[in-house]
């Protein structure tokens, strides 16, 4: 039986390794992107319509990477609170260029 990591601090190692492919990591960009749009647009025109294409983008863009470039299961499935604090956090290190679409430069 595999152990569970236990804190946040263990998983975030862990998420990026799980993220290493760049093609991945571009698709979580693209799709966090929409997502933060989509969350925008519902503010500035008072309308939560947008909001029920959130799920269906963020997770859209990140399975993709994962089942067809990452070829591994989305850490989602087993730690769904980190996974999304993690995506953001992977997010804008990436913007900012803390880190790199390109794992291997990390």
């Amino acid at each position: 039986m595999e152990k569970r990591i236990a804190t946040y601090e263990e998983f975030y190692p862990f998420y990026l390794k799980e993220h290493s492919n760049k093609i991945c990591r571009l698709l979580h960009v693209i799709g966090t992107t929409i997502v933060l749009s989509l969350v925008l647009t519902a503010i500035i025109h008072l309308n939560p319509y947008w909001l029920l294409f959130v799920p269906l983008t963020g997770y859209g863009f990140a399975w993709v990477g994962h089942f067809f470039f990452e070829k591994n299961k989305p850490a989602t499935f087993k730690y769904p609170l980190w996974s999304l604090k993690s995506d953001f956090k992977m997010y804008f290190e990436i913007i900012s260029g803390k880190i790199s679409l390109d794992a291997s430069k990390d």
